[in-house]
Formats: C-alpha cells, sequence, structure tokens
C-alpha cells in the first residue's frame, strides 16, 4: 500500500492545536510531510486552500489514488493511532484507554480561561500575567489531573508510556514553562521529561527560529 501524509500545521511558536498530533507522528516515527502556514499574517485564505475549516492543523491521506483530509487535531491523532497499532498511542487496557481518552476530551473541550490568558509562545518566557480566578481553578485542575494520573499509573508519562493524552497537553507544559507557572516535584518531572522528548525539542528550534526571524 502506498501511502503519503502531509500534515499542515501553523506558526509553531503559537499554534498548539498543531503541536499535538506533530508531536503524536514525530515521536512515533511516522513519515510525513509538512506544510507551514504562518498565523497572524493574513492567512486565513491560505489555510482554506488545505482546510475546509479554515483551520491548522490538517492532515491530507494519499494512498493508492485516493485522497482524504482530517481536520482537529484530536480526529487526526485518533486516525494515526488506528492506523498505526505498531505506534502503541493508546493503552492496550480498555478502561486505561477510555480514562485517558477522558483526559484528551477534556483538554480539547476545556481550559478556555487558560488558552485565553497563557496562550502559547513556545520559545519565549514571559512573565506571569495577573490571572484570573477561573483561570487559577483551570491550572489547579490540570495539576491534579496529573498527579492523578501519574500516580495512579506510575510514569513516566500520564498513562505509564507515551500516548495522545501527553500530546494533547503538551501546549500546557509549554505554557507553564513560558510562564512560570509553578509546579511540584512530580508535575515539574512530567514536564522536564515532556520538554525532553526529541520531537520536543526538535519543535522548539522551529519555534525560535521563527521568533528570530521575526515570524511570530
Amino acid at each position: 500500500m502506498d501511502t503519503r501524509y502531509t500534515l499542515i500545521v501553523g506558526t509553531k511558536d503559537w499554534s498548539s492545536w498543531s503541536l499535538r498530533p506533530w508531536l503524536a507522528m514525530r515521536h512515533s516515527s511516522i513519515a510525513f510531510e509538512e506544510e507551514l502556514v504562518h498565523l497572524r499574517r493574513g492567512t486565513t485564505p491560505e489555510i482554506l486552500k488545505f482546510s475546509p475549516s479554515g483551520r491548522v492543523p490538517a492532515l491530507v491521506i494519499e494512498e493508492d489514488g485516493r485522497r482524504a483530509l482530517i481536520w482537529d487535531s484530536l480526529a487526526i491523532c485518533e486516525t494515526i493511532a488506528e492506523r498505526h497499532p505498531q505506534a502503541r498511542l493508546w493503552p492496550d487496557d480498555a478502561l486505561i484507554r477510555a480514562e485517558a481518552r477522558s483526559y484528551c476530551a477534556e483538554m480539547h473541550s476545556g481550559f478556555a480561561d487558560l488558552r485565553e490568558q497563557l496562550s502559547m509562545d513556545f520559545a519565549r518566557k514571559l512573565p506571569t500575567p495577573p490571572l484570573r480566578e477561573a483561570t487559577k481553578a483551570q491550572i489547579a485542575r490540570i495539576q491534579q489531573a496529573w498527579a492523578a494520573a501519574l500516580t495512579r499509573h506510575g510514569g513516566p508519562f500520564l498513562f505509564g508510556r507515551f500516548s495522545i493524552a501527553d500530546c494533547m497537553y503538551a501546549p500546557v507544559v509549554s505554557r507553564f514553562g513560558t510562564y512560570g507557572i509553578a509546579l511540584d516535584a512530580e508535575l515539574a518531572g512530567y514536564a522536564e521529561r515532556m520538554m525532553a522528548l526529541p520531537a520536543m525539542q526538535e519543535w522548539g528550534k522551529a519555534a525560535k527560529a521563527e521568533v528570530d526571524a521575526g515570524l511570530a
């Protein structure tokens, strides 16, 4: 079977949604080509060339003369996990897998105040802004969820081995580092392990290059 993947992503310093499937694919050594769309530069028409949602990320699958487009970060991660079971991007146990999906869904649909006040700025260190009470509560909820998963499943990642749940929370890991959000020793260790992943390091270098070039 002849398969070609093209992942359309946004500016790496900013695009938290793009980081998630990019990390899942890169960490799992799944080959793909990358199309980068610089955001905040009037690029919606350019994005529409790739995705009807007008947003990134989007994944183009070309296979044996057929073509499919998948948009939305979680949909892309689910598709990759289904097509590449050897990557083991979900926990093997069905009950634990269901729990991991709940973590992903909560991140996917929630934490609006955190997203607004602590937007992803991967390559920079910035002062912590005055936080709304809702933002503080969402930070506490994420920390509680991480601690519960690490305790229950023994680490080193949220559900033992690396999974889509870690991909979904990777932008939050970077946000906590960018804005100096305090973490206890256990959670700081998790954040350090995430940031040390070769794929996260690669993304970070590209984000810094964007900042240095004035593209972010």
